[in-house]
């Protein structure tokens, strides 16, 4: 497996020592796909310059670019992903996470069933764009305090079948899962269509080693699928450079004890 950790460049130097192997990034602040070029050039030097590469970023759409309900803006939302995809590329951002609570969520009242063929109709053209530039869109589950729909990891396996793009795969977070009291049985019926991971405890959405948290059951199912890709902690520290380097000691011995 390869181990990352959430957050911009200017956290490459406290990742490389760490011992990290990437960086994810937030995508509307660091790849700014609503802004000119001249406003993401900055964050672009940046990251080139990273002594650890920057290969995932998260918070795909913003929440004000609706993807289901009566106001989405095709056109506006495809100039958007074709921006994100171009620039992805460029930084060498390999997964791009598809959370977006906010976006995604369909709005009270609406139509349950026109809001998944939204989704649906979302994933299949993305997935063009995305393979284009060779960027995964990584589908996270969420759990329903944060958006009313794709909360679960049998749900999200769900929609990404419906979408049937290889360029759209599933995304896993321990933390979701955990709030949403799923089985590992179901991470292991979705392991086919596996492509990222996301890590934190549940009680204080904490770093590995931070608070008492057992991932086995977690680690386990993802060792069942023969997982072997980018694990990256997106979760809060009391101090990052001080417990960075044991955080991503606490996260690699989860994993050998599983």
């Amino acid at each position: 497996m390869k181990y990352g950790l959430c957050g911009g460049p200017e956290l490459g130097a406290c990742a490389s020592a760490a011992g990290f192997d990437y960086l994810e990034i937030n995508v509307q602040k660091h790849l700014a796909p609503e802004q000119d070029e001249a406003a993401f050039a900055p964050q672009r030097r940046q990251m080139a310059q990273s002594p650890v590469p920057v290969e995932a970023a998260n918070c795909m759409i913003p929440g004000h670019l609706k993807i289901c309900g009566p106001t989405v803006d095709r056109v506006r939302l495809k100039r958007y992903v074709e921006t994100l995809c171009v620039r992805a590329e460029r930084v060498g951002v390999r997964v791009i996470v598809f959370g977006s609570g906010g976006a995604r969520a369909i709005p009270e009242g609406f139509d349950r069933r026109e809001g998944w063929r939204q989704l649906v109709e979302f994933g299949r053209n993305v997935g063009g764009i995305a393979q284009r530039h060779g960027v995964t869109i990584a589908v996270e589950p969420l759990r329903r305090r944060e958006c009313n729909i794709l909360n679960t990891v049998a749900e999200a396996a769900g929609y990404v079948r419906e979408v049937a793009h290889p360029a759209i795969r599933l995304l896993v977070d321990s933390f979701h899962w955990g709030e949403e009291n799923e089985s590992p049985q179901a991470i292991v019926e979705a392991g086919d269509l596996l492509s990222h991971v996301h890590v934190a405890t549940r009680s204080h959405r904490m770093a590995p080693g931070l608070e008492p948290h057992d991932f086995g059951p977690f680690f386990r199912a993802l060792k069942q699928v023969n997982y072997d890709g980018r694990v990256s902690i997106e979760a809060t520290f009391n101090d990052l450079a001080a417990e960075a380097a044991a955080s991503r000691r606490a996260l690699a011995e989860a994993v050998a004890a599983a």
